[in-house]
């Protein structure tokens, strides 16, 4: 059997675009109460993906761009990738992350459109709006994918398939016509997020219990969310190649596989198990980087962007309530082919220096900025001919503030008031901007590292 993704009765309709629709003359609410109490499969999970989000909304807001190969760019120039490409344009093989030279070559033609990232922020939150005015979104887990736990007369299989319908017909009217989204529909969460890349565009799939062991027989590993090419490099070493030696495996085999308790859990969620997982609950880390602009390829240019990318994960760190225990610092370096351990995307030939240190559980900018001097000093930077072209900075194993613990070597006096400089400076910049009140060692980035959008969080506009 496959996924149900059909009409009530099982005939399979087609827009042509995949998606299954309802005939208009079956009785959908007669087929809803007959399903509720006939006791058929139960589903808790609703799992929302729009479809090429960026590209989807400029075509939204432009419509000469409509039914035409695009793509969002972070800049107009051939060194830089594609941050998204319209469904038109991925016909030729333009992805995320395809160099925009190489784009051109594969989509003659191809419109590229820079990226207006506080545009996407804004129909982000038209969408949420969208979802729950039909029922309340329980975990926005990034700029296009959000999922919304089933209650009740919301669970049997009909009632979910019309209630998904709604979903979709909702975001289109209420945020834009060409946004287009696939549902999946699950027992949790893990598996409707599955359910959602089984069809695109404009998909809808329900993996239902009776049907959830062939559906997953038909993927390969890699469709699974979390399998990356790490991962899939992992269980190919311990001889899983397809689904169905990955299914067949114990708990204690897949933990193992896997390397840790990820695998015991995964186990647990491939057969349709639904538990609380605090681990998915708050983010682990944040972190920002930036390719540097020829005048700031310097030690003394590359530091004051790290400041600043610095103080813009500082102010998303509070405003999340998180604690960071750990940072990170990426430095690369511009050198020659010959000395080059990799080539970044841009085409520069470089080698990275990359660098950790723990710190006492903080979310204060002195206590971040004294942890970057630390890894600052530890770098090459300043004392190499080489030229760093690219820094980003993240903070990481990051703590919600419900599990946060007071450092012994610092009470809470001077814990307090750490943040409240931190905070107070907080509500100076988010009203009147970012640069309104800093520390003097960010000054010399003065424009550069503005705000990016990564695809796994929505950013304050600051």
């Amino acid at each position: 059997m496959r996924p149900f993704a059909g009409t009530p009765d099982g005939t399979e309709l087609s827009t042509g675009l995949g998606n299954p629709i309802w005939p208009k003359q079956i009785d959908v609410t007669g087929l809803i109460n007959n399903t509720f109490r006939s006791g058929d499969p139960r589903l808790q999970w609703l799992f929302l993906d729009l479809n090429s989000y960026f590209a989807s909304v400029e075509q939204e807001l432009r419509p000469e761009l409509r039914d035409r190969p695009m793509a969002v760019v972070p800049l107009l120039a051939d060194t830089t990738c594609c941050i998204a490409a319209s469904y038109e344009a991925k016909r030729y093989g333009v992805r995320t992350g395809t160099q925009v030279g190489e784009a051109k070559r594969l989509c003659p033609g191809i419109v590229l459109v820079e990226a207006r990232h506080e545009v996407y922020v804004d129909y982000h939150h038209r969408v949420v709006e969208a979802v729950e005015s039909c029922l309340p979104v329980t975990s926005v887990m990034s700029i296009d994918e959000m999922a919304c736990r089933l209650l009740g007369r919301e669970q049997p299989l009909l009632a979910a398939l019309e209630l998904a319908r709604e979903v979709k017909a909702a975001v289109r009217r209420k945020a834009g016509a060409t946004l287009r989204c696939s549902v999946g529909l699950a027992t949790n969460r893990y598996l409707s997020k599955v359910a959602s890349d089984m069809e695109k565009p404009d998909g809808l799939v329900a993996l239902t219990p009776d049907v959830l062991h062939d559906a997953l027989s038909a993927l390969t590993p890699r469709d699974l969310p979390g399998v990356g090419a790490r991962m899939e490099k992992r269980l190919l070493a311990a001889g899983i190649r397809t689904m169905e030696q990955l299914l067949a495996l114990d708990r204690e085999q897949l933990s193992a596989a896997w390397g840790g308790v990820g695998g015991e859990k995964l186990w647990h969620w491939l057969r349709g198990k639904d538990f609380g997982d605090a681990e998915l609950e708050h983010q682990k880390s944040i972190g920002h980087s930036h390719v540097l602009s020829p005048e700031l390829r310097t030690p003394d240019g590359a530091y004051a962007v790290a400041n600043k990318l610095l103080h813009k994960a500082a102010m998303r760190l509070r405003k999340a309530q998180l604690w960071a225990p750990h940072m990170t610092l990426t430095i690369r370096f511009a050198v020659g082919s010959a000395a080059a351990s990799s080539r970044h995307s841009s085409g520069i030939y470089q080698k990275p220096w990359v660098q950790s240190v723990p710190l006492l559980e903080c979310q204060d900018n002195q206590t971040l900025l004294e942890g970057l001097q630390v890894l600052w000093n530890q770098s090459p930077a300043g004392r190499t001919e080489q030229k760093p072209f690219f820094v980003g900075v993240s903070l990481d194993n990051l703590v919600p503030d419900h599990l946060h613990t007071l450092s012994l070597f610092s009470g809470l006096e001077e814990e307090g008031k750490r943040t409240r400089l931190s905070t107070t400076m907080d509500r100076l910049n988010y009203k009147y901007g970012t640069h309104t009140l800093c520390f003097a060692s960010m000054l010399l980035a003065g424009a550069a590292a503005p705000t990016r959008i990564a695809f796994s969080s929505i950013p304050d506009l600051f």
